[in-house]
């Protein structure tokens, strides 16, 4: 399987992502792009990659995270003809840096070459085809446009992938829908996608949480909310928790109403799931919105103006906080307002 070849390949790909091709550089952003987010990535990068070759490495994935993979890079015939002195060294440096013996590792290096049959034009094709489908004026041709989406990704999973922010950028705005038919609908699809796409969804996890949260969590249609929950379950089963959890952070402290009881019950699973792998980042992240909510609740447990009563939700991110934490959360709280600390204990006294 892949995480038992990524120390070696690591070294490769690093040389790959430097090569004089732009073909080669482009394969070794698709197995970064591929490897990225596993739980031991980082980790990884640092045993594993040259400190020469790191910083290169990693502004790299930094990109793949925010722009996502694009397109493979169109090579001009008068391009092909400059390079042709030069390729058969090229394709020497590359081969030598592959273990020769390693059988494994020569199959994961060679698997982008086995996705993605479609020519650069043909994909560019479809992405305008599909995101013109989605954007329709007709609300039907709306619903078509998701419904076809997930068949391509059912079909094609990596032409999906490869043009995954351009086609989510369209996508996005079907999941807050002005008509509540394509709203629907598109959550609905979002729940199978997200099984089939799994850590391909990453570079557009930021676009897509507020717009599945931002409304329809607070939606007076039950079918809306009860898609929408569905769809968070989905993100939380079989993504990254680590991937979920800033955009999760912001939103529990900007929502309000039922949005906010429910992304902060969220981020108190996220709590469970992650403190033993990235205790850093979840304090760093998760007891500003710890502090927050205890800060703006009354003694009742509501928040101010329409925000509804987040003393439940509160109380379950509070006591998952101090199950991983123990008395280093009281610790913490001790240099907050006097309020602050004082509700947090009242709510963990009232726990045990």
């Amino acid at each position: 399987g892949i995480k038992n070849v990524t120390d070696k390949v690591l070294s490769a790909i690093a040389k790959f992502v430097q090569d004089g091709s732009p073909e080669t550089r482009y394969y070794g952003r698709k197995m970064l792009f591929t490897l990225m987010t596993h739980a031991d990535f980082e980790r990884m990068l640092d045993k594993h990659v040259l400190p020469k070759d790191l910083p290169y490495v990693q502004e790299t994935v930094s990109s793949l995270r925010q722009k996502g993979l694009g397109e493979m890079p169109i090579i001009t015939p008068s391009a092909k003809g400059r390079r042709s002195h030069t390729s058969t060294s090229d394709s020497s440096r590359s081969q030598d840096a592959l273990s020769t013996g390693d059988r494994e590792m020569r199959e994961v290096c060679e698997m982008p070459r086995k996705l993605g049959p479609c020519s650069t034009l043909e994909s560019a094709e479809y992405v305008k085809v599909i995101t013109a489908s989605l954007n329709a004026k007709d609300f039907r041709e709306r619903i078509s446009g998701i419904r076809q989406l997930l068949a391509d990704t059912e079909s094609n999973q990596d032409l999906v992938a490869v043009n995954i922010v351009k086609i989510f950028d369209a996508f996005k705005s079907r999941l807050h829908d002005s008509n509540s038919k394509v709203n629907q609908v598109a959550l609905e699809t979002m729940s199978q996608l997200i099984p089939l796409l799994k850590e391909k969804l990453s570079p557009v996890i930021n676009m897509l949480i507020p717009a599945l949260v931002d409304n329809n969590l607070n939606s007076k249609n039950p079918g809306i909310y009860a898609a929408a929950t569905g769809v968070l379950q989905a993100l939380c089963q079989h993504l990254d928790s680590y991937l979920l959890l800033q955009p999760f952070c912001t939103k529990a402290q900007f929502l309000s109403g039922k949005a906010k009881q429910d992304v902060t019950e969220i981020l108190a699973e996220l709590v469970i799931k992650l403190y033993p792998r990235k205790p850093h980042a979840v304090e760093q992240k998760v007891l500003v919105v710890l502090w927050h909510l205890l800060g703006s609740m009354t003694n009742s447990g509501s928040l101010p103006g329409a925000g509804g009563n987040i003393r439940m939700a509160t109380a379950k991110l509070s006591k998952a906080l101090f199950a991983q934490m123990g008395q280093n959360l009281l610790v913490q709280a001790a240099s907050q307002p006097l309020h602050i600390k004082r509700t947090l204990e009242e709510i963990l006294n009232q726990a045990t």
